[in-house]
């Protein structure tokens, strides 16, 4: 059987820049082991599964696969599944809505001069604080010094709004740009609290990269061996919503714009929002621009299950 596919960049403005994804747009009778398998082939950090949604008052349920297993929610996936179903529609909806493992996620659909251009997620989870690690620990798995880990604002600490990341903040955009994974300190330190991703940000933005407000990487583990993201929606998410919560302010909004995968030549620019009232974070959002890529079909037979 032929199933349609359609890959992106997201989180970009131009061909070749931000993350790339893979949508497959006819995944009805895949089976998890199936679809597994054709995100291994495609080799991108993240691969989708349009279905059918359970609930009709939802536009469809999206699964969403790394080389090396399934998740239960993340950013650009899902702003390049829904820029790519807004583009095939006759008319481009406002919104879309995902049903996924960690929830439901509420997609809007951004447009200029009446042309589909990116999506803007909104995270499906509350904000959830656990697990602080050590400066020095942290800067060893970057291959960092512990002085190149900043604790004035906060320590390092894994923040989720959907998918746990551990976050961090490097003193200067010149520690940032010379992190390097070691991967036995990953794995000693991460191993401890139960994660293996670190989102790692500077505050510390040259003129020559503004307007930013921030300059971000993320490492993670890849098909073979540690690897760098080039844009990461949950985890800018996470951090953005641990900044808002640490912010004084207790109403209004926090809007940031962070840049990621510049240092891997992969420009990305993700915008944040977080609404905060009575000193709590009430919601985050996450999006950015994407760009069509390629198109084609898979030969694969369903299976079920």
């Amino acid at each position: 059987m032929q199933r349609r596919y359609i890959t992106v960049d997201v989180f970009t403005n131009r061909a070749f820049g931000g993350n790339p994804l893979a949508v497959v747009l006819d995944a009805g009778g895949l089976s998890t082991a199936q679809m597994q398998a054709i995100a291994t082939e495609f080799n991108y950090s993240e691969t989708t599964f349009v279905l059918p949604p359970q609930d009709k008052a939802n536009d469809a349920q999206v699964r969403i696969f790394t080389m090396r297993t399934e998740i239960p929610f993340a950013g650009h996936p899902n702003v390049g599944t829904a820029f790519v179903l807004a583009t095939r529609a006759a008319n481009a909806p406002e919104r879309l809505r995902f049903e996924e493992k960690a929830g439901l996620v509420p997609v809007e659909i951004l447009t200029e001069g009446g042309k589909v251009i990116g999506a803007e997620l909104t995270a499906p989870q509350p904000l959830q604080r656990s697990n602080e690690v050590g400066a020095a620990e942290v800067a060893a798995c970057l291959s960092l010094s512990a002085d190149d880990i900043r604790t004035d604002r906060h320590k390092p600490q894994v923040a989720s709004v959907g998918l746990p990341f551990l976050v961090a903040e490097i003193a200067s955009r010149e520690a940032l740009r010379r992190a390097r994974p070691d991967a036995a300190a990953f794995a000693k330190v991460l191993a401890h609290i139960g994660r293996d991703v670190i989102y790692f940000y500077t505050r510390d933005v040259p003129a020559s990269e503004q307007p930013l407000d921030l300059q971000a990487r993320m490492f993670h583990p890849g098909a073979s061996g540690l690897s760098e993201d080039p844009a990461t929606g949950s985890a800018t998410g996470a951090a953005a919503a641990l900044l808002a919560d640490l912010d004084p302010a207790r109403d209004g909004e926090l809007r940031l714009r962070i840049g990621q995968g510049v240092d891997m030549g992969r420009p990305s620019l993700l915008l944040t929002r977080v609404k905060k009232q009575a000193g709590a974070v009430t919601s985050v959002h996450v999006g950015g621009s994407c760009v069509k890529m390629m198109e084609g079909t898979l030969n694969v037979a369903g299976e079920g299950g």
